[in-house]
């Protein structure tokens, strides 16, 4: 439900340069030098230190250094940090072909200028000599960096040369790291896996939920209607807010994906349901819409405080409650539960491409743990014949088929109840031999006019007996 602007994914580029803002912040007075070297740093915290990009790019609390650009050059920050986090493996592999000895193993600073520079060399619309330039600046205004300032020269000048046929020799190269590639080909077809893998490198399409005629509203808006009932919007320049039908609060932003998971409960109409980690707030609208009266549960403050702005927005109500979901106890067992489980959001790299740099193996393990014990307490709190539906944007199925599998054998009071495919026409391929949903990125495809993609989603829907 976030507003965001949109970005242009039928291209390489996602970014056309805008007027630099004045130089801010530390005054490295070159124009356009600041924001390579707040590119870098960052990008240094997200692939050494595993720091999320999100909460650096936050304007309140985020990154000082990027805080400090102004609107155009937070604007070009944040596209070289994307684009370079979708294609690392490939920009590390262009960089490495054109240098005869590997770089020293301390020289992690000099490596993430020469990936700010390569990604605008190769993926965005920027000019090349301002990519070097500023490059070879950057390495002669840092101590650690000044030795390498010519192989910097070299390095960059010999890329811009070369682009073409980099670009050839590096497309073998799997866009995402060896761990997550592993874990794919694991569960998924080797050809399901690289199509999921080069998904992850176009920018996400925006996707609204609306309250009611999803036809109308695509005409409106020049959007098409989706399988899930969304309507997709094609690339636009501006920001959402302005869109006709947000100030009234006839739709919401939120990934096709995501929209699914509450469609499959059936008949909701004066049955009382729990969405038991609440915020943003998408599904807690969806239920609301669908007739049931909502009880929103949300940990964060935070996030329960923006959770009930946009409620507000939409003329929706619902009974809020901050706290942690395993203190949660209703008086009366409920008619059914939405768990939308914290994940390691693999799914949404599209969107969240920092995930694939700060989450590994040991987080998923981690994650899987934490959702099979909010499972079993969502259990507990439905009435016989009450439907629970568990959710999460993870690709792996630890975090899904496997749990899900886990909790049924230890509960003999829960069955689970198939989807039926015939009722999801365009998205039959998601929904799995036992009835399960599991979405991917590389589905829903796209054409000159709308992206294609959708998150990638695990959904299976229980009834306690």
């Amino acid at each position: 439900m976030n507003d965001k602007k949109n970005k242009k994914p039928s291209k390489p580029s996602e970014y056309r340069r805008k007027p630099a803002s004045p130089v801010q912040g530390d005054g490295l007075g070159k124009p356009g030098l600041e924001v390579r070297a707040t590119a870098a740093k960052l990008l240094a915290a997200v692939v050494d230190r595993r720091i999320s990009l999100d909460g650096m790019l936050d304007l309140t609390h985020g990154n000082p250094a990027y805080k400090a650009l102004g609107e155009a050059d937070r604007a070009l920050t944040r596209a070289i940090l994307t684009t370079a986090l979708r294609h690392l493996p490939r920009i590390e592999a262009a960089i490495a072909s054109l240098i005869d000895t590997p770089l020293p193993e301390g020289a992690r600073a000099l490596h993430h200028v020469l990936v700010v520079a390569a990604t605008q060399i190769l993926y965005l619309d920027i000019p090349s000599h301002a990519a070097v330039d500023l490059a070879v600046e950057q390495a002669n205004r840092d101590p650690r960096n000044r030795r390498f300032a010519k192989l910097v020269n070299a390095v960059l000048r010999r890329l811009v040369r070369e682009k073409d046929g980099v670009l050839a020799k590096v497309a073998a190269v799997s866009p995402v790291p060896a761990w997550f590639r592993e874990r794919l080909i694991a569960s998924y077809s080797e050809k399901e896996v690289e199509r999921i893998a080069e998904a992850q490198l176009v920018p996400p399409a925006i996707d609204l939920t609306v309250k009611s005629e999803p036809e109308a509203w695509a005409g409106r808006l020049g959007g098409k209607v989706l399988p899930t009932g969304s309507v997709r919007m094609p690339v636009f320049e501006g920001a959402v807010s302005a869109l006709e039908g947000f100030a009234e609060g006839a739709w919401w932003v939120q990934d096709a994906a995501a929209a699914i998971p509450a469609k499959l409960f059936g008949d909701l109409k004066g049955k009382k349901v729990a969405d038991l980690c609440a915020a943003p707030g998408g599904k807690t609208a969806q239920l609301i819409q669908a007739g049931a009266h909502v009880v929103a549960v949300e940990q964060s403050a935070n996030r329960l405080a923006r959770l009930k702005e946009n409620l507000a927005r939409l003329g929706l109500e619902a009974e809020l409650i901050g706290g942690d979901l395993f203190d949660f106890r209703p008086d009366e067992l409920l008619d059914g539960v939405l768990l939308d489980a914290p994940c390691s959001s693999t799914g949404t790299t599209r969107r969240h491409p920092d995930v694939l740099w700060t989450k590994g193996p040991e987080d998923i393990a981690k994650l899987a743990a934490l959702q099979e014990r909010m499972l079993r307490h969502a259990v507990t709190l439905v009435k016989p014949g009450g439907i629970i539906v568990f959710s999460n944007c993870s690709l792996d199925p630890s975090e899904g088929e496997e749990l899900v599998a886990r909790v049924l054998d230890d509960h003999p009071e829960l069955r689970r109840l198939p989807v039926e495919r015939n009722h999801w026409p365009g998205l039959e391929e998601a929904v799995s031999p036992l009835g399960e949903f599991r979405t991917t990125p590389a589905m829903l495809p796209g054409d000159e006019k709308f992206a294609g993609g959708m998150d990638g989603f695990f959904a299976s829907v229980l009834r306690r007996q």
